[in-house]
Formats: structure tokens, C-alpha cells, sequence
């Protein structure tokens, strides 16, 4: 349980730190994805997900 939270807490770290080093960028960013379809973005997101999940299972030694 505390992996969990130590990953949830360093994300939320990497979101604070990009949003402070390109406020603009984050803007723009966020703009875009509002205009993206929610099926694309379901599939977008499945896919990270499944990256993520993948990267895990290897730093992890499965």
C-alpha cells in the first residue's frame, strides 16, 4: 500500500513540476484535449495505461 501511495505522490510531483516550468504549454495542452473525442481518448488512454502496467511488471522483475 505505501508503493501506491509513493507512486500516486510522485506523479502528483512531475504534474506540479510541469505545470510550473510550462504554465502556457499546460494551457494549450489542456485546450486540445477537450476537443478530442471520447473514444479516441479512451483508447489513448488503455494503451498508457497498458505501457505503464508493462514498465511496471519490468523495473518490478515481474
Amino acid at each position: 500500500m505505501g508503493d501506491l501511495f509513493a507512486a500516486l505522490a510522485l506523479a502528483i510531483v512531475i504534474e506540479g513540476l510541469l505545470y510550473a516550468a510550462f504554465p502556457e504549454q499546460m494551457k494549450k495542452m489542456i485546450a486540445q484535449v477537450v476537443t478530442v473525442p471520447s473514444g479516441q481518448m479512451r483508447i489513448v488512454a488503455l494503451g498508457v495505461a497498458a505501457v505503464g502496467l508493462v514498465l511496471l511488471a519490468v523495473v518490478r522483475g515481474f
